[in-house]
């Protein structure tokens, strides 16, 4: 039996132990056994409209249910998000705890949730088979991408499957999707092409997941599904259209990212034509990251280089004003987040606000009260968020290199410096910092892990000279 596990992450991070399956205070499990037993609120009744979900396999807090039409060359989107707003009791006990805490945190061993799991996983989430209160919002989109109309209302809706990641490019692969997402690989790529065209930064970096295997942990990389693309789409333009909505009201929140500098892209075009990477006259970095191959280590160098374009990320509050800066330079134009609010506070303030808009009533005095409080705390959430997935993934990565020190590992270079550089192991899938003169990004080497911190957990690597192939593969 391994002794690995994460109590030392979560007590460092101020976190409750894994044990605590739920970490609410009595007042807050009661208000919420209390909302978990009300039917809906009586709205309108869509529950004939075949919804499914797309999730991680065992998910059990579903925000977001789809269904898509065909409508002449467009499509129209039918998207149910979770309503909290008519459930959730300004001031109550479960909005003050969730206040508290801006967001669901995922650990490897567990979750520590924004609401107790009666409502999250139960009588909120978009599960199956069950009538559930939802913010349904219809969206109009035309060939090409550009989105025609907007709006969302508040009725009951009924999802009639859960998919699955796999399972769902699976279907795809075997020209044999749900009929109820038939058109998203056709809407999908229209939204990735018309946001290109926007400028949008668009990486498609790998990410490093945690997974057990048997009684340990280990680190995989897991590269994005097409289908995963498509399905973040259709959240990304109900998020455009939010903040479109919001923007001629002058009152929400929107999710913000300065657009790059013309400097800051102009040397990225150029790291990009030094790896290798063509670069036709007049592109832009949205353009040059559209056609990358990930699995070329020259596409992880340049994609890495690119997340140098998307700082500053924050939350902007406003109301009877407009932003000074209201854009989103990494999805190619103003942004709000509207489509997890079982997981993310922000999520069900701005959903009240477009309701409001489309209802053409007054905005709540709740909402336009919380407004001014919420970039702080969902700026402090997404810090512990980060920092969270951050110390996991290096406190697995030093669980496997333990005993392997002198050991010699294939790596490609993702970034180099003066000193050294970033790298990421092939094999385990590892990303660490390299100490060494002559490392070119995009190139596979060889790196001798040397000193091997398990208190700070931190792994040094050396690289002694000698490509193991080509500057650039591919």
């Amino acid at each position: 039996m391994s002794t690995h596990d994460f109590e030392s992450v979560r007590s460092e991070l101020g976190l409750p132990p894994s044990a605590e399956t739920d970490s609410f205070s009595p007042d807050v499990l009661a208000e919420a056994a209390e909302i978990a037993s009300l039917p809906p609120s009586a709205v309108d009744d869509a529950t004939d409209i075949p919804f499914v979900t797309i999730d991680p396999p065992g998910s059990m807090d579903l925000d977001q249910a789809m269904f898509l039409e065909r409508v002449g060359k467009g499509f129209r989107v039918h998207y149910a998000i979770a309503d909290l707003g008519s459930a959730i009791t300004s001031g109550g006990a479960v909005d003050t705890e969730a206040r508290q805490r801006g967001q669901t945190l995922y650990l490897p061993d567990g979750r520590v949730p924004l609401h107790p799991p009666v409502l999250s996983e139960g009588s909120l989430s978009l599960l199956p088979d069950q009538v559930r209160g939802a913010a349904l919002w219809t969206i109009d989109v035309d060939e090409s991408g550009h989105q025609k109309s907007a709006s969302v209302r508040r009725a009951t809706v009924k999802s009639v499957a859960q998919l699955d990641y796999h399972g769902a490019q699976a279907s795809f692969d075997h020209h044999d999707p749900h009929p109820s997402i038939e058109a998203l690989a056709d809407l999908g790529g229209a939204r990735q092409r018309f946001r290109v065209g926007l400028g949008a930064i668009e990486l498609a970096l790998p990410e490093q997941e945690i997974l057990r295997e048997g009684d340990d942990w280990r680190l995989h990389m897991r590269v994005r599904m097409p289908v995963d693309a498509w399905n973040a789409e259709i959240s990304l333009l109900t998020g455009m259209a939010a903040a479109q909505l919001m923007l001629a009201a002058g009152v929400g929140l929107l999710r913000t990212l300065p657009t790059p500098e013309p400097r800051a892209m102009a040397g990225f075009l150029r790291t990009a034509a030094a790896l290798g990477v063509p670069v036709p006259s007049g592109a832009t970095p949205a353009r040059v990251l559209a056609d990358l191959d990930p699995d070329e280590p020259k596409a992880l160098a340049l994609m890495t280089e690119a997340t140098r374009l998307l700082r500053g990320a924050g939350y902007e509050a406003f109301d009877d004003s407009l932003p000074a800066r209201p854009e989103h330079g990494g999805i190619g134009g103003p942004y709000a987040h509207v489509t997890a609010p079982l997981r993310r506070l922000a999520d069900r303030f701005g959903t009240e606000v477009c309701l409001a808009i489309c209802q053409k009533t007054a905005v709540p005095a709740w909402v336009r009260d919380a407004l001014p409080t919420l970039p702080e705390i969902m700026s402090t959430s997404d810090h512990l968020a980060s920092k969270a997935d951050r110390t996991c993934v290096d406190q697995v990565e030093v669980w496997m290199m333990q005993g392997r020190e002198g050991e010699r590992f294939e790596a490609v270079v993702l970034h180099s410096d003066r000193d050294g550089g970033e790298i990421m192991l092939l094999d385990p899938p590892a990303i660490g910092r390299c100490t060494g003169k002559g490392l070119r990004e995009g190139s596979r080497i060889e790196v001798r892990l040397g000193k091997l911190d398990v208190a700070r957990r931190r792994a040094e690597f050396a690289f002694d000279g000698g490509a193991r192939s080509s500057l650039v593969l591919g």
